[in-house]
């Protein structure tokens, strides 16, 4: 068997090849396969936004109202079914128990914010029933959601 052996050129000539040995760091990063991760994770996210809405059926009133600002902390919704049932969150209360459980949500909560979601078919009385068993249980902040497009009290817009 043979062994090579390689020469250094002494006299400053121009080296040909490569360097033999240690193998130079790369300067240069490839970014493709984070960019492929990045796009595949926002693509996951833009499907599942939408699914993270509070999930109860409920045809609301269209009104002209402007949003509400969002606070950091996940709001408090609570439902009036077309049926008269009323849910906090997803969860169905029974009415007899509806401002304990408020009183106890209220207490583990910096906010006093809660959203009222009704059907536009409920009684008023009973979306003001709602609205006075809120206040009992310590949410003095309650916004009312509704759907935009609705008619204005000036006569423009449908």
């Amino acid at each position: 068997m043979g062994a090579a052996v390689q020469q250094s050129d002494a006299g400053g000539g121009r080296r040909r090849g490569r360097r033999r040995g240690r193998a130079r760091p790369m300067s240069e990063i490839n970014v493709t396969p984070f960019v492929d991760v990045m796009l595949v994770l926002l693509i996951i996210f833009m499907v599942a936004a939408p699914l993270m809405t509070v999930g109860v059926p409920v045809e609301l009133p269209k009104t002209a109202a402007g949003a509400l600002p969002s606070d950091d902390e996940e709001p408090l919704t609570v439902t009036i079914t077309v049926g008269g049932e009323v849910q906090i969150q997803t969860t169905p209360v029974a009415r007899e128990e509806f401002i304990a459980r408020l009183r106890a949500i209220a207490a583990e909560r910096t906010s006093d914010r809660v959203y009222l979601r009704a059907d536009g078919n409920i009684p008023y009385a009973q979306v003001m029933q709602v609205m006075g068993a809120l206040n009992a249980g310590g949410f003095s902040n309650v916004g009312l959601v509704t759907d935009t497009g609705g008619p204005r009290l000036d006569g423009s817009g449908e």
